[in-house]
C-alpha cells in the first residue's frame, strides 16, 4: 500500500498547485516532424504558435450573460467605426477648400409671409395674402399693393412685352386673372376661369404665356375633366387703350385713382419712392381671344373602319399621323395581347393597383422654323409664336396644334413627334430655338428648331431620370473666363440635367457632332442631406448656376469647371422646412436673387459676385 506524500495531502499551496493550469502553446495546423539539422527549420514557427489560457477554453459565460456581452462588444466595435468615420470626414471637410460666403445683400422685412414671387424688368411681384405687391428690385421697396381677393394668391407670373410687363396671379380656388403693368398704372383685364355658377368652377393647374405675349394657355382641371385653353392676347389694343384711354368705348368718365379695398398705395414719405402707381379700374381693355380647347388624346381602342383603305383615307392629310388613333387593329386583338400579357407577368400584377392619375399637360410656344410646316398661306410675323406643343402624362406622342386657327376650327394636331418611351420632361430654351425631350428610359432627344434638324439623343446614367432642364445661354470659355460670343449662335446648346438620384449633368451639342455628357455633381450617397432640390441658371453671369440643396445651403457653380465659386448664408433666424422647397426667384438682366425666409415673413435679397470677387 502505498501512501501521499505529506506535502500533497496537508499543504494548501500543493492543492492548489496541483489545480493551477498552466499556459499553454498550441500550433496551428498540422504537426510536421521538424528537421534533423536546425538550419532547415521554419522561422515562421513563432508566428505559428498562439497564446492561450486554458480557463477562457474551458469556461465560457452562462446565458443571459453571453448574449449581453456580445450585444456590448458589438456596440463598442460600431461606436468605434462611427468615430472613425466621422473623424475620416472631418479630415476631409478641414483639407477641402471652404467658398467664400456672402450674407444677404438687402433683407427686407414684410408684413405677411409671401408665397409666391416673379421678376420682370426692375420690378418683382410677390402674392400673398388677398392679392400681391410690387417691389423695386434695386431697394427692395414697397411701391404697390393690390389687395381685393377674399383668399392667398399661390403663385404669380409676369411677362416682359416691352415697356409693359402682363402679370398673372393664380388664388387659393384657382382663378387666375390677368393683369396689365404700363409705366405708372396698373389694369386688370380679366379672370380667365371665373364663373358665377360654383359647381362648374375649374381651378388653373399650369400656365405658359408665349415669348413676346401674344398667346397664353391655361391648363384648367373640374368636374374630374380636364383641357388646355389657348388665348390670343391682344396686346397692340391694349397699348392704343392705355395711351389713349378717351378712345376706349368703355372708358368712364372720371378717373378713379383710388378704390376701396383695391388699391393700397404705400406713401412716398416713409419708402421714398421714385413713382405712384395707381390702379385703373375704369378703363376696360379687351378680353383676349380665345381661340382652341385641348383635351388629353383618347385611349387607344379598337378600330371601328371597317376596310384598310378607310385608314388611309383618314390619314391622307398627315393629321393625326403617328398618334396610334387611325389603325386597323380590332377589339378581339386588343383583348387576347392583354391576356396574353396578364398571364405571361401575372407574380408581378398581384399587387395593389394605384390609382390612375389624371393626365397633366406641359406645353411650350414654339417659333416658326424649318422644322414646323405651316400653310403656305399663313404669314406668321417673324418672333411670333404659330405653333403650341403639347405632351401628356404617359404619352410618347409630342403634338403639334398651329395657333392660326379660330375656336370653331377643328382641334387636330397638324403634325405628331412620336418617341420610344413616354415623354416626363420637356424644356423649351429662353430663345424658342431648342428644345430637349427627356422621355422614361432616361433618355434626353435634342433638337434644333430654327434649323430643322436633331442635334442627336444622349441616354443618362443607368437608374438615373431626368428630374428638370434647365438651359444656359450658350457661352465660350476664353483664357480661363466665361464669356458670351458677340455675334449669334447656330446650332450650339448647353443645359443642366437635374437628375431622378440628386446628381446634376451638363449636356453640350455642337452641330452635327456628338452631344457630350458631364457630370456636375455626384449622387449623394454618404450625405442624403446635401442633395440637390432646384436649380437656377444665372443669366447676368456666363455660364453659372445656383444650387439648392436640402440642408439649405445655396451655391454658385462654374458649369465649365465644375467648381463652388461661392455660397450665400441665411440669417440666423432662418429655419428650414422638411422638405425643404425653397422659394425664390432670379432676375435675367441683373445678377441677383430673391429668396424666401420661413421663420419669419422676411424677403431676402442676396448679391451674386463673379468668381474673380
Amino acid at each position: 500500500m502505498f501512501s501521499a506524500p505529506p506535502s500533497v495531502m496537508t499543504s494548501p499551496k500543493g492543492n492548489r498547485a496541483h489545480k493551477m493550469k498552466l499556459p499553454i502553446f498550441t500550433q496551428k495546423g498540422m504537426l510536421e516532424v521538424p528537421s534533423p539539422t536546425e538550419k532547415d527549420w521554419s522561422k515562421d514557427d513563432e508566428d505559428n504558435c498562439v497564446f492561450s489560457d486554458p480557463e477562457q477554453e474551458v469556461d465560457s459565460l452562462p446565458q443571459p450573460y453571453r448574449m449581453i456581452n456580445k450585444l456590448v462588444n458589438f456596440l463598442f466595435d460600431r461606436s468605434w467605426e462611427i468615430i472613425e468615420e466621422r473623424d475620416v470626414l472631418r479630415t476631409a471637410e478641414l483639407s477641402r477648400i471652404q467658398p467664400t460666403i456672402y450674407s444677404p445683400f438687402i433683407e427686407s422685412t414684410l408684413n405677411k409671409m409671401p408665397n409666391c414671387m416673379a421678376v420682370s424688368q426692375d420690378y418683382v411681384f410677390i402674392g400673398g395674402t388677398k392679392g400681391f405687391s410690387i417691389y423695386n428690385l434695386h431697394n427692395a421697396k414697397r411701391i404697390y399693393v393690390w389687395e381685393k381677393l377674399k383668399v392667398d394668391v399661390t403663385s404669380i407670373w409676369a411677362t416682359d412685352l416691352g415697356n409693359e410687363i402682363l402679370i398673372a396671379p393664380v388664388d387659393e380656388m384657382g382663378i387666375v386673372r390677368l393683369f396689365y403693368f404700363y409705366k405708372d398704372s396698373l389694369f386688370l383685364i380679366k379672370a380667365i376661369n371665373e364663373v358665377d355658377d360654383t359647381s362648374k368652377q375649374t381651378t388653373c393647374i399650369k400656365m405658359e404665356i408665349s415669348e413676346g405675349g401674344d398667346f397664353a394657355a391655361f391648363l384648367l382641371q373640374g368636374a374630374g375633366d380636364i383641357c388646355l385653353d389657348v388665348y390670343k392676347l391682344p396686346k397692340e389694343s391694349w397699348l392704343k387703350e392705355v395711351e389713349y384711354p378717351q378712345l376706349s368705348a368703355n372708358s368712364k368718365k372720371k378717373v378713379r385713382q383710388l378704390q376701396m379695398n383695391t388699391l393700397d398705395p404705400v406713401k412716398t414719405d416713409s419708402f421714398e419712392m421714385d413713382i405712384n402707381i395707381c390702379f385703373r379700374g375704369d378703363v376696360k381693355l379687351s378680353l383676349p381671344v380665345h381661340i382652341m380647347k385641348i383635351k388629353p388624346p383618347k385611349p387607344v381602342t379598337g378600330t371601328t373602319f371597317k376596310s384598310p383603305l378607310e385608314v388611309f383615307a383618314k390619314i391622307e392629310d398627315c393629321c393625326g399621323l403617328g398618334s396610334g388613333q387611325n389603325h386597323f387593329i380590332k377589339d378581339s386583338q386588343w383583348e387576347q395581347q392583354v391576356a396574353i400579357f396578364n398571364a405571361t407577368y401575372k407574380k408581378y400584377l398581384d399587387g395593389e393597383w394605384e390609382e390612375e392619375l389624371l393626365s397633366m399637360a406641359t406645353f411650350h410656344f414654339l417659333l416658326p422654323s424649318f422644322i414646323i410646316a405651316m400653310p403656305a398661306e399663313v404669314k406668321n410675323p417673324p418672333g411670333v409664336a404659330c405653333v403650341l406643343g403639347v405632351h401628356w402624362t404617359g404619352s410618347h406622342n409630342f403634338f403639334l396644334y398651329s395657333l392660326n386657327r379660330t375656336l370653331k376650327d377643328k382641334v387636330d394636331p397638324e403634325s405628331t413627334w412620336p418617341c420610344a418611351a413616354p415623354i416626363t420632361v420637356s424644356q423649351l430654351s429662353c430663345c424658342c430655338s431648342y428644345l430637349v425631350l427627356a422621355c422614361k428610359d432616361g433618355v434626353l432627344t435634342l433638337w434644333d428648331l430654327a434649323q430643322g434638324f436633331s442635334l442627336g439623343v444622349i441616354a443618362l446614367p443607368e437608374r438615373c431620370l431626368c428630374q428638370s432642364i434647365h438651359f444656359l445661354k450658350y457661352f465660350l470659355v476664353h483664357k480661363g473666363q466665361n464669356m458670351y460670343p458677340e455675334g449669334p449662335v447656330k446650332s450650339q446648346m448647353k443645359c443642366v440635367v437635374l437628375g431622378t438620384d440628386g446628381s446634376l449633368y451638363l449636356v453640350a451639342a455642337s452641330g452635327t457632332q456628338r452631344p457630350t455628357l458631364s457630370l456636375l455633381v455626384e449622387r449623394p450617397v454618404k450625405h442624403p442631406e446635401e442633395a440637390i432640390c432646384a436649380v437656377a441658371p444665372v443669366r447676368a453671369l456666363p455660364g453659372m448656376v445656383l444650387i439648392f440643396s436640402s440642408n439649405g445651403s445655396v451655391h454658385l457653380m462654374d458649369v465649365a469647371t465644375s467648381q463652388i465659386i461661392c455660397a450665400f448664408a441665411p440669417p440666423r433666424s432662418y429655419h428650414l422646412a422638411v422638405p425643404w422647397k425653397p422659394v425664390f426667384v432670379v432676375s435675367s438682366h441683373h445678377p441677383c436673387f430673391l429668396l424666401r425666409g420661413l421663420s419669419t415673413p422676411r424677403k431676402h435679397h442676396k448679391k451674386l459676385h463673379h468668381s474673380s470677387n
